[in-house]
C-alpha cells in the first residue's frame, strides 16, 4: 500500500487549497484516514481524521475551515482548506490508521505555504 499526497503550494492568507491523498493498493483493517502537519521546529500534529464509519474529528485550530472527505470509490482522501492563515504553513502528511493497534501507514508530505 502506498499513500501519495499532492496539492500543496503557495497561497495567500485567506485563500484555499485542496490536498489529495491517493491510495494505491488495498488497505485491510482500515480504521481511519487522517491528515497530519508539521511546521518548522514543531512536532507533527493531527489535523483531521475520517473514520471508516464516516465520522470526523478536527484539531481546534482548523475547525470550521478544513474539511476531510473521501471519494466514493475510496481511493482518494481530500483535505479542503479554506480561510488559510500563515500559521497553517507546514508539511502536510497523509496517514492511514489500521488494525487493532491503530498502526500508521504514512505517505510523503506536501508543503503548504501561506504567505503574502
Amino acid at each position: 500500500v502506498q499513500l501519495q499526497a499532492s496539492g500543496g503550494g503557495l497561497v495567500q492568507p485567506g485563500g484555499s487549497l485542496r490536498l489529495s491523498c491517493t491510495i494505491s493498493g488495498r488497505i485491510f483493517s482500515l480504521n481511519a484516514m487522517t491528515w497530519y502537519r508539521q511546521a518548522p521546529g514543531k512536532q507533527r500534529e493531527l489535523v483531521a481524521l475520517l473514520r471508516d464509519s464516516g465520522s470526523t474529528n478536527y484539531a481546534d485550530s482548523v475547525k470550521g475551515r478544513f474539511t476531510i472527505a473521501r471519494d466514493n470509490a475510496g481511493n482518494t482522501v481530500y483535505l479542503q482548506m479554506n480561510s488559510l492563515k500563515p500559521e497553517d504553513t507546514a508539511v502536510y502528511y497523509c496517514n492511514a490508521k489500521v488494525g487493532s493497534t491503530w498502526s500508521d501507514i504514512w505517505g510523503q508530505g506536501t508543503l503548504v505555504t501561506v504567505s503574502s
